[in-house]
């Protein structure tokens, strides 16, 4: 089988190099090829890319901002393999990570496969707090971190593994963004294809982002969340909305102190207390330990809130998602 690494970028050159040098480490020793699509940068990434043109098979493609969904489309659409490999920008590729995909296939063949992510010891404090946010069992149920439900699992564009035959036949990723990845799942569920999650190939997702960064971002998964559940509302879960139960109890338990009753307060602080110690637990640091809770906190605020706003604008006044959220829809 002949791999093609699909991978868009927007600005990101340095994150490039990295990506790039993982993989010419790769101990894969069939060959695959690498296409990189720039997606309208300002910041282009072609003469690193030329760097590792003697180390590996790339192909370098500039085209207009138009968005990761449809950078990932026009990468597979240029690209020679039978099976697409889509990792963000963003990520650094373990050694043995497609040896694995190849084991992986060859025992258990499906359409479209996900991986976990997990940090690496050089990433940064705030970086670990919040690949522990996004990752952990106590915060999303492990879905990234390689814990989800085999049967139904939803893969993650970050790392992603997708047949051309799906693609020719799902027509691949939509415009909206975030949410083009389980957009995608579900359509390929309905025209018959198969999920898979290999938990072995797992990437090191560095997320280059800050604090405000984050906030906006997981605004966006929950703005996002509503608008899926409209189109597909067969797959809706009741676990969906936890993260703005979650912050509506948080107020209600606050609220509840004017009563004198803090049980619901003492059990929110439990949860926080027990999110410190794993966390310093898994990270081997307090500090890191105290920075989790705070990206749990903002993980939970951010979607929440954005949950909320969709679901009243989307779900009870029946607003058209591309009105309603124009900053979640990629003019293609």
């Amino acid at each position: 089988m002949f791999f093609s690494l699909i991978i868009p970028v927007y600005n990101r050159p340095d994150e490039v190099a990295e990506l790039l040098e993982s993989l010419s480490h790769s101990n894969y020793k069939e060959s695959f090829e690498i296409v990189v699509v720039e997606d309208g940068s300002s910041l282009k990434c072609e003469d690193v890319v030329h760097k590792y043109e003697g180390k590996l098979s790339l192909s370098y493609y500039y085209k207009e901002n138009s968005g990761p969904g449809d950078s990932r489309n026009y990468g597979m659409k240029m690209a020679k393999g039978e099976y697409f490999i889509i990792f963000d920008s963003d990520c650094i590729i373990p050694t043995e990570y497609l040896s694995e995909v190849d084991k992986a296939l060859k025992e258990n063949y499906v359409d479209c496969y996900g991986g976990p992510d997990r940090a690496l010891d050089s990433f940064s404090d705030i970086q670990k707090a919040i690949n522990f946010a996004m990752t952990s069992f106590l915060t999303t149920g492990g879905i990234r971190g390689g814990s989800e439900k085999i049967d139904k699992f939803q893969p993650r564009s970050f790392n992603m593994g997708l047949s051309r035959q799906a693609f020719e036949a799902s027509k691949g990723f939509g415009n909206i963004h975030p949410g083009e990845d389980p957009d995608l799942s579900i359509r390929l569920w309905n025209l018959g294809f198969e999920t898979k999650l290999f938990p072995n190939a797992y990437v090191y997702h560095k997320r280059r982002i800050d604090w405000d960064k984050f906030s906006v971002q997981v605004n966006k998964f929950g703005k996002a969340r509503p608008i899926l559940n409209s189109w597909y509302p067969k797959y809706n879960k009741l676990t969906f909305f936890f993260p703005s139960v979650f912050i509506t109890g948080f107020g209600v338990a606050v609220l509840l102190l004017i009563f004198n009753f803090d049980l619901l307060l003492q059990l929110y602080f439990i949860y926080f207390l027990v999110l410190f110690l794993v966390s310093s637990y898994q990270n081997k640091s307090l500090k890191i330990g105290g920075l989790s809770v705070i990206a749990v906190w903002k993980q939970f605020y951010g979607y929440g809130i954005g949950f909320i706003e969709s679901f009243i604008k989307v779900i009870i006044l029946k607003q058209k998602p591309q009105i309603a959220f124009p900053e979640l829809f990629f003019k293609i």
